[in-house]
């Protein structure tokens, strides 16, 4: 069996950690130095780094602090937000990302994806996708969850894969923040249409909630979450061990 990850995001806006409801209603939780450090330490098997408001605010991501938090981790770190050229993929991975997650910026121009995919391979391309119920479908909302593009998710992502991306991030609007539960029926959707990584996010309120998404959802490869990291609700080494005892295979410090 895969190993599943667990993997805390560091919603970063102004130089702060900071997280919402449904992608609103942003409260600053912490630095975002001092908490990569702390996860790093304490089990997470990757990091994920999102410059929230970069591509809402039309500049580039804020590098000095994405490379003291790579200074300081000793895991795989993901970093998102304002990547709209090669020179933005260039730029965060030289300042020691590993991946490079792309949203709005392969929206306007889904080259991007297939250009980055055939300069850095696959597996550094990352389609972060915020998606949300809208009319009985699921649509694809940029600039942070700001702005409804129309799109029909399924068809995107399936798009962003045929043209090279390598995992995955599924961020639901509708669970983002609620602490009720991954969005499983969205999840389920998107594993059955792709065969790369598929990383859940949005949702996550308890241990229970990861281990009724790798058991419901075997496909899945990670669980995301923020909130119920950043504040202490759920230590990842306590998680693992809940897992661990549900028969998930993790990866244990």
């Amino acid at each position: 069996m895969i190993t599943k990850r667990i993997i805390p995001c560091l919603d970063v806006r102004n130089g702060r950690v900071v997280k919402g409801v449904n992608f609103e209603g942003l409260n600053d939780v912490n630095d975002p130095v001092e908490l990569g450090r702390f996860y790093s330490r304490s089990g997470a098997d990757e990091l994920v780094f999102y410059d929230i408001t970069a591509s809402a605010e039309g500049r580039k991501l804020f590098t000095d602090i994405l490379t003291k938090v790579a200074s300081e981790i000793f895991i795989p770190l993901t970093v998102g937000g304002g990547i709209n050229t090669l020179d933005d993929f260039e730029r965060v991975l030289s300042c020691g990302a590993d991946k490079v997650s792309v949203n709005s910026g392969a929206i306007r121009n889904p080259q991007l994806i297939e250009d980055a995919a055939r300069r850095y391979g696959d597996q550094c391309v990352v389609l972060s996708v915020d998606a949300k119920r809208v009319g009985g479908s699921y649509h694809v909302f940029a600039k942070g969850g700001r702005e409804d593009t129309g799109m029909d998710a399924l068809a995107w992502i399936r798009r962003g894969v045929k043209m090279g991306a390598g995992e995955i991030v599924l961020n639901s609007i509708d669970t983002d923040g609620v602490k009720k539960g991954f969005d499983l029926e969205m999840l389920d959707a998107v594993c059955r249409i792709v065969d790369v990584p598929v990383i859940a996010s949005g949702g996550a309120g308890c241990m229970a909630d990861f281990v009724t998404l790798f058991q419901t959802l075997p496909k899945v490869d990670a669980g995301l979450a923020a909130s119920i990291f950043h504040f202490g609700e759920v230590k990842i080494a306590d998680l693992k061990d809940e897992l661990h005892k549900k028969g998930i295979t993790v990866r244990r410090v």
